[in-house]
């Protein structure tokens, strides 16, 4: 009888032990637990706050120097507003199978390119270090998914440097299977996929023949789903991959979810009029005059 309540004790302390133990780890783990720094920083950049957001995620960065999830976050910044400059998280952009597939017409801001990629740069410097310590660091395998998945969206739309693009969404495909096997509720890093898997199953049959003796394949249907993981339960790209979805959908002819999405989107982000102006295109209401501040 003392033999089981010792067992029972001993278990007890080490069930604690593991759950500290888990507790401390998410703790440690930016990317994977919600850091108020970081949620108000998101949240200033999907307000088309973007100058903001990088403040709060370069401050956040200074007290965590060897966290490479805060340069992702800041390279994100400069990628968002890049895109938001040029129009392309809209219908307008997304609509135009010309501009989707191709990219923008002209070029991008080449300051705000620069300051992009010596983020990138920086937090792949940060993910590697973390990996050569251990090859299955979750933090690492995330900041190398990511900031593949961004340096693709950069090359393929902003570039137009579309064989450096696939190469990369190959790479951000690859880093976030295995993040996923790794951390299993890892559920931000769908959008690498998602997004990967609906550019790539959007292009022509031909082309996409030739990629899968790349080992490069695409499914638009499997990408919209990956991104519907991220909305259910994400944490930081949540708003992101519920702009991509909508408008996916609105490609796809979905309407009923694009308009559920990019209302919530306005509901959830008033002061935005990026959400207000697509949402009411979806809807078929007036266009607010004022899009851009």
């Amino acid at each position: 009888m003392r033999w089981r309540s010792h067992s029972v004790a001993a278990l007890l302390l080490f069930s604690a032990a593991v759950c500290n133990a888990r507790a401390n780890a998410d703790a440690a783990s930016p990317a994977f637990s919600n850091v108020p720094e970081l949620v108000s920083g998101f949240q200033s950049l999907y307000l088309q706050n973007f100058t903001e957001a990088r403040e709060k995620f370069s401050k956040w960065e200074t007290q965590h120097p060897d966290e490479p999830f805060g340069e992702v976050a800041v390279a994100a910044s400069y990628l968002f507003e890049e895109f938001y400059r040029q129009n392309v998280l809209s219908s307008d952009f997304f609509l135009n199978e010309k501009g989707f597939l191709h990219g923008i017409e002209g070029k991008p801001d080449a300051e705000r390119m620069k300051s992009f990629q010596e983020a990138i740069l920086l937090a792949r410097r940060l993910a590697r270090q973390r990996l050569e310590k251990n090859e299955h660091d979750p933090e690492g395998l995330f900041a190398m998914a990511l900031s593949a998945g961004m340096e693709s969206d950069a090359d393929m739309i902003l570039k137009k440097e579309h064989i450096e693009a696939l190469k990369r969404l190959k790479e951000a495909n690859e880093h976030a299977k295995q993040l996923l096997a790794e951390q299993t509720d890892a559920n931000d890093a769908y959008v690498a996929l998602g997004a990967a898997n609906y550019i790539i199953g959007s292009l022509s049959g031909g082309t996409r023949f030739i990629l899968r003796f790349g080992g490069i394949h695409g499914d638009k249907k499997l990408g919209m789903e990956q991104l519907g993981k991220t909305i259910e339960n994400g944490r930081y790209l949540k708003p992101f991959a519920k702009i991509l979805l909508a408008l996916a959908a609105r490609r796809q002819k979905q309407n009923d979810l694009a308009q559920k999405l990019l209302r919530e989107l306005s509901e959830e982000f008033p002061e935005s009029p990026l959400y207000t102006a697509e949402c009411a295109k979806a809807m078929g209401w007036p266009i607010p005059a004022q899009m851009h501040p």
